[in-house]
């Protein structure tokens, strides 16, 4: 494979998975009460049932009372959509677009003290942090994967 190809392939799956990640934000009520099923059957007498359970009442609940908060989902979900389209560039024009890789790799490692730091503050429990801080770590994977296929396409540029 040409390390074209090899980035156009890692950026089009990092693309996908913001777009994935946004469109997801906006149904969290309907989606929260499908996982609520889902993780049902794995048994209703655990700590995962019990948080999700949890997160799905208090989207409920909160929607009912102060619908307003769900649109700060709406913004977050648009900004994984601006993400995904900021990454259009490299995709095109890998070299001259390298900076957004990189920042993309910047964003990735700041999941980590954000889920750290703001979850224990926020209740969140330490498996499901984990879980977010594997966001980061595994969305880094394809962008670094990209990031050294154009350090060599800049380097045959530069020869």
């Amino acid at each position: 494979m040409t390390d074209l190809r090899r980035i156009r392939l890692c950026l089009a799956i990092f693309i996908g998975g913001l777009v994935l990640s946004g469109l997801t934000a906006f149904p969290l009520v309907t989606e929260s009460g499908l996982l609520v099923e889902l993780v049902a059957h794995l048994g209703t007498d655990n700590a995962l049932f019990r948080w999700v359970w949890e997160v799905h009442q208090g989207l409920v609940e909160t929607g009912i009372v102060y619908p307003f908060l769900a649109y700060g989902t709406d913004w977050l979900a648009l900004a994984h959509l601006l993400f995904a389209a900021l990454f259009v560039g490299p995709y095109r024009e890998p070299v001259r677009n390298k900076w957004v890789i990189e920042f993309g790799l910047l964003a990735c490692a700041g999941e980590l003290p954000l889920a750290l730091i703001a979850g224990p503050i926020r209740g969140i429990p330490f498996w499901w942090r984990m879980g977010d801080c594997s966001f980061g770590i595994i969305g880094a994977i394809p962008l670094l994967i990209a990031l050294r296929a154009v350090s060599r396409l800049e380097s045959h540029a530069q020869s």
